[in-house]
């Protein structure tokens, strides 16, 4: 309805007044999701007894009739802010069902079908009453009453008052009395209340409180933006020993009950995030006290307010939630705040929630008041049905016993999940008061039987696969086996099992003539080569361990590791010697000295290594920028064969590449992968690594069939391959390759990338595996093969554990987290090596002895990783990045990954990647990378699949991009500019090179300059916005949230867009496009559907295009003809 009439003239029209705070955030969220059936309330009950159902009718037609705001509808449209009118009178629908003789399995099924269809029927909000009662009838004396209102009329507190009335009225109509009540205070007069109020002073406290708090709590779950609110519930009851301990507890303690369940939340909430700093919503009363006749007034008095708990570290319990008794004395003087502006006050932007979760406490239950004594009806079985807009409500009833429900999105949480959560809750309501004596974040989250059960899962991988032999005994063993078969290919030579075991052996002798003996550190400095292969296997057989020194190292980082190793012995080329710092130790030249060394001994040589013999020590970059040597021993690597064979059935018929420097430790899978099973080894020269062209022409010639990548490498051989793929069926060709195994490792996989790998060959042969490790563990940790429903994810699941290892996610206080719980990785097992090399400091740091059990065996050392990550109910595990690489941009939390997935999904996107750039100090802000599709710097004309239009330059495309990603991501997490190249940088291990990335170009990400409105639609949808925010100056591509907007201005501007364009606009509208360029394109959109005739609807887009000034030439012109 509009009233642009005068309704306040009309017969029936008691009232008009504005609404409160909290009915304009229900109004907004109702127009937002019409569809979701947010704040509909369905109260259920069974009545039992001879019911009068006349009378039983009039009771409540009577009680309409008492309350004005039962007979309130609500206006908004062409309105600067919304009213609600009372009219005088309204009937009360009223359905009445007879399903006596059905059966009960029928009337149930039909019970609920009703209550379905009652619920998708909702209410048109400006028409009153937005309420409807219906009797079903079960039983000669049974019956089921759905009452059903907006939650826009009455809170939770009201509904005890209307429901005694009702059945006061009952009893007295059923014995033929007449009943006069007194007359209750209107809503109107709490309103009147509230305008009354010092919002400074509010606005003062709220900025004092949330000062400093600039992202919201993150939930975890699901977290995709687009959700269709599909509500569910768990619910839950201590039991009454429990109930009373917590009553005693809080009444020895001088705190309330809705203290401890809101501090039970706050760590709940602190243990799922990560944060000790949290803040939630909490629904108060909202009824002040000196308000008279507040406690009879029917009416939505009730508020949701923000709750900021700090988790201080070493506090205990009691003073803590004495404090938060407080802090709650202290808000109570500003509860009446709307929440829209408290959130205005915030330092959390416009457009995103103050907080996601919300709790509720209900001191005051309906079905309690249900409970009092009634002369001829019994009722019970008493439910309410409610929707909100939150992710996750918790609503605590205290009656008996303490009991309440978890309603949740469940497109966002899964009811497993949601569940745990309710066991963690009780769980911490449990522990605050049988253990007040310890510090905050030592209270138990999960139970003593979860935690063994949690630590027997990590535990069930303790197989083992021990091996008596070291590496280079394996691979004699494989000589013996089959000598003559081809061990190395390089280039167009190649070299058997068995020539290559005669050169290693001579060399061995060799070293061993120089001292080299077990835990003797050779260093290796040679090219990809038959020599480097032939370096490694001598030094291991003269017992020794080596040391690779890429060539290809700045000669500082070499000199480095030569000094902190303290290398006796050197291995190299004549050509590596320039690099190379001045070495006055032993020196062999591979080259210049094999003469000498060829004449020694062929034989196997006899050293002392065993398998706990070092047998490679590799540098990692350090966090303090001091590279770090990290010692694995002959067994860490034999086991992880052996514990791996069953999943890849490895064989002499396998082909492997060589592809990564032998400094980087996937190499050390790529080598023993082949060489221990009787496979070849192809070793990849440097520029062919370099070259995904000449690396795909390797592998169909080869006839690789087991490759190990890390993924930003693979990529590039994606792009490779679709291109060669469309040409040779052009030309009618057909290349295939022969792999069967593509092993991911040595940086994070972004599944979404092999999406166009899994259309082209399926998901079956070859086998794609995620294997996440790391260097102190040995290569690989976990084992995750992948499949074409891994694409379509963009989180990183990176599978169970290797057999023999162990993965336990910890908190900060080395406790296990729960299942989906996010925490740190530290792993444990026969792969853990033994620490990093002259550094026992550092080793005790990351290699730490933790005693989860009381037992000697889980004293071994656990890896301590610095990644994030969660076990997921099926077992597998989600990696959720760097600790150390956390981004926090704008006070938000970010995951890079889950932007740089988002712009994967775009079709010309062939890779990129998202930083967070500080070109000024103090101004972190997200940068994208992209390489497109058909798209060089020099050359970018794009095409789109998504529209029918081309490129013509960068800024174009850029556009595009940012317009797709604020199609899925919240405003926070698009970035601040775009960058096109014509491919990632990688570093020599085939990873991202991060420091080598361009800054950007500011001329080509201008989205924030002002450009004024173009077209006559530009214009007329600035004035409105001007309008509604009150300013003078508005661009069209400015951001109606970052100008000062929110949600109920936000139905203002949509308002007026409907009227002035007379289109059908939902409110959503705004929120997905914020700017005037957007709505503007949405406008012209909505106008075209509505153009029956294809050539008007061709004119009007021509003439939305043309500027005002462009519009009145043409009319003079028309003029003049």
């Amino acid at each position: 309805m509009t009233i642009s009439e005068q309704p306040a003239k009309s017969k029936n029209v008691a009232a008009i007044y504005p609404l409160s705070p909290m009915q304009q955030g229900m109004l907004f969220h109702t127009l937002y999701s019409p569809e979701s059936g947010i704040y509909f309330e369905q109260f259920i009950c069974t009545i039992s007894g001879n019911l009068n159902v006349a009378v039983f009718k009039q009771a409540w037609q009577q009680v309409v009739e008492r309350h004005p705001v039962l007979r309130t509808l609500f206006v908004w449209e062409n309105r600067k802010k919304p009213l609600q009118i009372v009219r005088h009178q309204v009937t009360l629908p009223w359905t009445e069902c007879d399903w006596r003789l059905l059966a009960p399995s029928e009337q149930q099924k039909q019970v609920e079908e009703f209550l379905v269809s009652d619920r998708t029927q909702g209410f048109k909000l400006d028409q009153a009453p937005l309420m409807r009662c219906a009797l079903l009838r079960l039983g000669e004396n049974t019956y089921e009453l759905v009452a059903s209102f907006h939650h826009l009329l009455v809170d939770g507190w009201s509904l005890p008052i209307l429901f005694q009335e009702v059945f006061t009225f009952y009893e007295a109509g059923n014995r033929g009395e007449r009943l006069s009540l007194a007359t209750p205070r209107p809503y109107q007069e709490y309103i009147t209340w509230l305008q009354r109020q010092d919002i400074a002073a509010a606005e003062n406290f709220w900025r004092q409180n949330l000062q400093g708090f600039t992202a919201p709590t993150p939930l975890g779950g699901n977290r995709g933006v687009h959700h269709q609110g599909n509500f569910l519930d768990i619910t839950f009851e201590l039991s009454s020993q429990i109930t009373d301990t917590l009553q005693s507890f809080a009444q020895q303690h001088r705190v309330t009950l809705s203290t401890l369940v809101q501090g039970a939340w706050s760590i709940l909430l602190s243990r799922y995030s990560g944060e000790l700093d949290v803040v939630f919503g909490a629904t108060v009363s909202g009824r002040p006290p000196t308000l008279v006749g507040v406690e009879s007034m029917v009416g939505l008095f009730i508020n949701t307010l923000p709750v900021r708990v700090q988790i201080p570290e070493d506090t205990a319990i009691v003073p803590w939630l004495q404090y938060l008794q407080t802090q709650q004395i202290e808000r109570e003087p500003y509860s009446y705040s709307p929440l829209v502006d408290i959130h205005g006050w915030s330092e959390i932007p416009r457009g995103m929630s103050l907080f996601e979760s919300l709790v509720v406490f209900e001191n005051y239950p309906v079905d309690a008041a249900l409970q009092e004594p009634l002369a001829s009806l019994e009722i019970d079985h008493v439910r309410v049905f409610e929707i909100n807009n939150y992710p996750l409500t918790l609503v605590v009833a205290a009656q008996q016993t303490l009991s309440g429900k978890i309603i949740y999105d469940s497109d966002r949480f899964d009811a497993d999940t949601v569940t745990r959560m309710m066991g963690h809750f009780q769980n911490l309501l449990t522990a605050i008061v049988t253990q007040p004596e310890l510090p905050i974040t030592q209270v138990p989250l999960i139970s003593n039987t979860e935690k063994q059960q949690l630590i027997s899962a990590w535990d069930a991988h303790k197989t083992e696969y021990s091996s008596n032999y070291c590496l280079h005994q394996l691979f004699e063993q494989q000589v013996e086996k089959t000598p003559d078969a081809v061990a190395l290919v390089f280039g167009e030579q190649s070299l058997t099992y068995s020539e290559l075991n005669v050169r290693a052996n001579q060399l061995a002798h060799h070293l061993q003539s120089l001292g080299v003996k077990p835990e003797t550190l050779v260093g290796v400095c040679v090219e990809r080569s038959f020599e480097m292969m032939v370096a490694l296997l001598g030094i291991l057989k003269a017992g020794g361990a080596y040391l690779p020194l890429d060539p290809d190292y700045p000669a500082e980082r070499l000199e480095f590791m030569l000094a902190d190793a303290q290398v006796s012995v050197l291995v190299t080329q004549s050509q590596c010697l320039d690099i190379l710092p001045i070495f006055s130790a032993n020196k062999v030249c591979l080259d210049t000295d094999w003469q000498v060394i060829s004449t020694l001994s062929s034989e196997n040589p006899v050293s002392q290594a065993i398998p706990e013999s070092l047998a490679y020590v590799i540098y990692t970059s350090g966090s303090t920028g001091k590279p770090k040597g990290v010692m694995v021993n002959h067994g860490n690597v034999t086991r992880l064969f052996a514990a791996t064979q069953d999943w890849f059935k490895f064989d002499a018929r396998d082909v492997w590449t060589l592809f990564h420097s032998y400094a980087f430790d996937f190499s050390v899978w790529e080598m023993w992968g082949a060489l221990l099973y009787g496979g070849r080894l192809v070793i990849v020269p440097f520029w062919v690594s370099r070259d995904p062209e000449a690396f795909y022409d390797l592998l169909l010639r080869e006839g690789v069939t087991v490759l190990n990548q890390t993924p930003s490498a693979f990529r590039q051989l994606i792009w490779v391959e679709n291109s060669r793929r469309d040409a040779e069926a052009q030309r009618g060709g057909n290349e295939r390759i022969a792999l069967r195994w593509v092993i991911f490792g040595g940086e994070a996989l972004d599944p979404t990338s092999l999406l166009p790998w899994f259309e082209r060959h399926g998901d079956a042969c070859p086998q794609l595996v995620n294997m996440y490790g790391i260097t102190e563990t040995t290569v690989h940790v976990t084992f995750r093969p992948l499949s074409m429903a891994d694409a379509g994810s963009r989180s990183s699941v990176i599978g169970v554990p290797i057999p023999d290892l162990q993965v336990y996610i910890l908190d900060e206080h080395l406790q296990p987290v729960p299942v989906g719980v996010r925490g740190e990785m530290y792993v444990g097992g026969a792969g853990v090596a033994r620490g990093y090399l002259h550094r026992p400091e550092l080793t005790q740091e990351r290699f730490i002895r933790l005693g989860i059990r009381n037992n000697p065996v889980t004293y071994n050392p656990l890896y301590k990783t610095g990644d994030l990550a969660r076990y997921l109910p099926d077992g597998n595990i989600e990696y959720l990045g760097r600790i150390d690489h956390q981004v926090k941009v704008r006070g938000f939390r970010i995951e890079l990954g889950e932007i740089e997935a988002a712009l994967n999904q775009h079709p010309v996107v062939q890779e990129n990647v998202v930083i967070a750039r500080e070109d000024t100090p103090g101004n972190q802000r997200l940068v994208a990378y992209i390489v497109a599709d058909a798209v060089k710097s020099e050359s970018p004309q794009i095409p789109s699949t998504t529209k029918e239009t081309t490129w013509t330059s960068p800024q174009l495309l850029i556009n595009e991009l940012r317009q797709h990603l604020e199609g899925q991501l919240p405003d926070y997490m698009i970035p601040w500019a775009f960058v096109l190249l014509d491919s990632l940088p990688l570093t020599t291990n085939g990873k991202l090179d991060r420091r080598a990335l361009p800054s950007p170009d500011l001329d080509q990400n201008r989205h924030t300059s002002f450009v004024s409105p173009q077209t006559e639609t530009e214009q007329a949808i600035a004035d409105i916005i001007s309008s509604v925010l009150e300013i003078t100056k508005i661009g069209i591509h400015d951001n109606f949230f970052e100008l000062g907007g929110h949600s109920l201005l936000a139905t203002q501007v949509v308002s007026r867009l409907r009227q002035t364009f007379t289109i059908e606009l939902p409110v959503q509208t705004i929120f997905q496009s914020p700017t005037i360029a957007g709505l503007a394109e949405i406008v012209i959109g909505k106008q075209l559907e509505q153009v029956d005739d294809d050539a008007l609807a061709q004119i009007l887009a021509e003439v939305n295009q043309l500027s005002s000034q462009e519009v009145k030439l043409q009319l003079n012109k028309d003029e003049s003809i």
